[in-house]
């Protein structure tokens, strides 16, 4: 189901090359696949942002869509998602969080810092990857996202 000729740009924000690769992997799957960036913590995907709305980006590289992990080094992603919903330019890209915690209190604050989205990593290489085809299901050709 194509609801749009418009290519997504995603970047993953996550510390695990293992996860990364998954993750990738999985989106790949999709036909309306621009771009992946990785960033390795929330220093580098706010440094990413910042050159994607700089006078002479790219704008075919602008992020449709932002994956998210709690727990990274250097900015973590509670503080990177709060300065992202923040910012009036990048209010309207949806970010994801996909990390292994399952505290309460992290699904809350993730919500209400601006989260449209809350998934725990499945621990299983299997489980893993069979929710990584579903979240490429609904954000790659389900929804309709910000232009």
């Amino acid at each position: 189901m194509d609801h749009s000729n418009k290519l997504l740009n995603i970047v993953i924000a996550e510390d695990d090359e293992d996860d990364y690769l998954l993750i990738t992997e999985s989106l790949k799957k999709a036909n309306n696949i621009g771009s992946i960036h990785w960033a390795k913590d929330g220093e580098e995907l706010m440094s990413f942002l910042d050159d994607c709305e700089k006078p002479d980006a790219d704008l075919r590289e602008k992020p449709s869509l932002i994956i998210l992990d709690l727990n990274m080094p250097k900015k973590d992603g509670r503080e990177t998602l709060s300065e992202i919903k923040s910012n009036p330019k990048r209010q309207s890209i949806p970010v994801i969080i996909l990390t292994t915690s399952q505290a309460e209190s992290d699904i809350r604050q993730a919500y209400q810092l601006g989260a449209n989205s809350f998934i725990q990593k499945p621990f299983k290489y299997n489980d893993f990857k069979f929710t990584m085809d579903v979240l490429q299901q609904y954000w790659a050709n389900t929804v309709k996202l910000p232009a």
